[in-house]
This record gives structure tokens, C-alpha cells and sequence, in this order.
């Protein structure tokens, strides 16, 4: 029997949010998905699972949101030791190399360019990374 993969995602814009749930869909990729809509909605559900088997496996966060935004929010998960070991990938409009750098000295396991398009080779290539590595988790 799969495991279901517990998904936090971390965007305030509601298209992309669909896209993200169809595309999970298409891949065939048992899990529960919550969604914050900034990085203070996504720090308060990770301190509301904290020890228990709703904690996120996977968060997929985007880079420009409201209140706190991908940077901040990606700096203050890595802070908490308990943490340290949930898979991050950044969702992102931009291409741009400055942003790639800046979210990889947060460990992320991927970048992730909007919009999601099973169609488009990087976005496909980031996405199949990001379900290998859950795969490799559940094992």
C-alpha cells in the first residue's frame, strides 16, 4: 500500500494552487495537500503538527507572497532543528539566476518554474526530482 505524502503549499495565488493539486493528480501521487496562503500561514501549520503524522513530508513554496515571503519563510524553517530534514522545493515565476542561488543556500531539493505545465521539459524534470525524492523517503 503507497504511503500518503503529507504536501504543505506555500502560495497565495488560487490558479496556481489548482495546478499544483492537478498535477499531483496526473502523477498519480497519493497525499494531503494544505495550503497557506504566505509564510506565517505556513510556519503556524508547521508548529500546529509538530510531532504528529500530519507533518508536512514536502513543501512547496512560492517566492513573492504577501506578509512573508518565500526567502523569509524558507530561512526560518531551516532555523528550527526539527525541521531540517522536510524536502523544500521553490515554485517560482522567476527564471532568474540570483533567485536560484538565494534559495539554494537554503538547501532546497528544487526549483520549480511557474507556471506548471507537464508539457514544459524544466518544470517537468523538477517535478519528477521532487517525486523520486518522496519516493526515496518512503522506502
Amino acid at each position: 500500500m503507497q504511503r500518503v505524502i503529507n504536501i504543505l503549499l506555500v502560495e497565495d495565488d488560487r490558479l496556481d494552487q489548482m495546478e499544483v493539486q492537478r498535477t499531483l493528480e496526473k502523477k498519480g501521487i497519493v497525499h494531503r495537500l494544505k495550503i497557506a496562503l504566505n509564510g506565517e500561514e505556513a510556519l503556524a501549520i508547521l508548529d500546529e503538527s509538530r510531532g504528529n503524522h500530519n507533518r508536512p513530508d514536502l513543501i512547496l513554496v512560492d517566492l513573492n507572497m504577501p506578509k512573508m515571503n518565500g526567502f523569509e519563510f524558507l530561512e526560518k524553517v531551516r532555523s528550527v532543528d526539527e525541521y531540517k530534514d522536510i524536502k523544500l522545493f521553490v515554485l517560482s515565476t522567476s527564471d532568474d539566476k540570483e533567485d536560484k542561488m538565494a534559495a539554494a543556500k537554503f538547501g532546497i531539493s528544487g526549483f520549480i518554474t511557474k507556471p506548471l505545465k507537464l508539457e514544459s521539459p524544466p518544470s517537468l524534470d523538477a517535478f519528477n526530482l521532487m517525486i523520486d525524492l518522496m519516493n526515496m523517503q518512503i522506502k
